[in-house]
């Protein structure tokens, strides 16, 4: 996984993409530097917008899906294309399955218990979820515990202008819900707001320096 964050580690979140529009938003992320993409499969025909984006980003994209709750969905993820499983919990069935069909997988967690258990299943990285319900000296304090190299992103209410603290905290990178993509969002305003992020990604890290 760490490969993937090297580039630009924000994850695009589209939940409510339709497969008519796969091919205009996912092209307006590619052009911002998003490498990341998941459509969650409480989405419209999920496994048709995911097929869409592969056939058209090809490999050099990560692309996936995103609430992921049942182990059975991880095999329609794969034959979609689909590379990458992105789960709102830690259930550790889905996370073996996503491993055991060669996926990547980030499970969310909420506490260390859930956290250490989904690294133990092989979870890729963590999903710091909803970061609303948490803080940076949170995240800083998992730091402290979880195996060196550990890649947390959190995710919810994450903005441009929220990225610093939790970068210094040590976050690795950033799941982008609304803020980034919503229903009925133009592919022109998806790219406007992908490269507001991408931006304050390059500030903030450069600025900081990479998280060991």
């Amino acid at each position: 996984m760490k490969s993937w964050l090297e580039h630009l580690p924000l994850v695009a979140i589209l939940r409510g993409l339709r497969p008519d529009e796969a091919v205009d938003v996912g092209s307006a992320l590619a052009d911002a530097g998003f490498r990341l993409l998941e459509v969650p499969l409480n989405s419209p025909e999920p496994f048709d917008s995911i097929r869409r984006l592969v056939d058209t980003l090809g490999d050099a994209y990560l692309i996936g899906a995103g609430t992921v709750l049942d182990p059975a969905r991880v095999r329609d993820v794969a034959d979609a294309g689909g590379r990458l499983i992105v789960m709102p919990h830690a259930d550790t069935a889905v996370i073996r399955a996503a491993k055991q069909a060669g996926l990547y997988c980030v499970p969310g967690v909420a506490t260390p218990t859930e956290a250490f258990a989904a690294l133990a299943a092989g979870a890729d990285a963590l999903k710091l979820f909803p970061a609303e319900q948490f803080t940076p000296a949170a995240l800083k304090a998992w730091r402290a515990v979880l195996p060196a190299g550990t890649a947390v992103l959190p995710v919810g209410g994450i903005t441009p202008g929220t990225m610093a603290p939790w970068l210094a905290a040590g976050a690795a990178g950033f799941g982008i819900g609304s803020s980034l993509y919503a229903p009925g969002r133009s592919a022109g305003d998806v790219a406007t707001c992908a490269q507001a992020f991408a931006e304050a990604w390059q500030r903030h890290h450069v600025s900081k320096g990479p998280v060991a």
